[in-house]
Formats: structure tokens, sequence, C-alpha cells
């Protein structure tokens, strides 16, 4: 198992909301990633993913990624985790955000083609 597309993932869902810069790391500038959400269907491009990160990075204090699992197959990964978060108006306080599992398809050593699926946290 590859540890350098595990280690793509992780390191894209862990620190993009932070640092603009992981976004042109890890992601192909060619990526769409579909995600289903619990507020439905998304279909983003990089341009898309990218305008994420950066209103994530306005919205939270801090944001803390628990992995459950990465998972590599030839040319695909796939991630389940939780994120956490201390939110602006409460920083002290750190709340689970939503639960992940996200499937891409690696090219380039970049994330590529993404299917992600979302869930509120209890």
């Amino acid at each position: 198992m590859s540890v350098q597309e595990k280690e793509i993932i992780e390191k894209f869902y862990e620190c993009f909301y932070t640092d603009p810069d992981v976004i042109k790391q890890y992601l192909h500038p060619d990526a769409e990633l579909t995600w289903n959400s619990s507020t439905g269907l998304r279909l983003m491009d990089f341009d898309d993913i990218s305008a994420l990160a950066s209103e994530m990075s306005d919205s939270y204090d801090s944001l803390r990624m628990e992995v459950k699992d990465i998972l590599k197959e030839e040319n695909q990964v796939v991630i389940n985790f939780t994120y956490h978060v201390n939110t602006i108006e409460n920083p002290d306080e750190e709340i689970p955000m939503a639960h992940f599992m996200a499937i891409w398809k690696i090219k380039d050593n970049k994330l590529y083609k993404g299917h992600q699926f979302s869930q509120l946290a209890d």
C-alpha cells in the first residue's frame, strides 16, 4: 500500500482549510468532486473546492480531523473521518461537525476525481 497516496488524501483534508497552497499541492487542476451531503448534491471543480476551503477558514477558529480509516487500491484512495471544530463565536468548545467518507482517484500524484459523502455529526 502506497504511503504517499494515503498521505495525499489525509494531508488534503487535514490542512486545506488553513492553507490555500495545500489546494495546489494535493488537488489536480482538473479535479472534480461529487459531494452528497445532508443538504443535497454538489458538483464541484477546483475553483469551487478552493472557495469552500476559504469559506471554512473564515468560519472556524480551529478544525481537527479524526481519521477512522484510509484505504488504497490501485489508483483510488478512500478516507473515513470526522471533523471537530471550534467556532469563532465559541473557541473554547470543540464540537463534532460532520462525518465524511471520500473516494478519490489519483492522477499525477494529486486528487483527481472524487465522490464524497457527509452527514452532520450527532
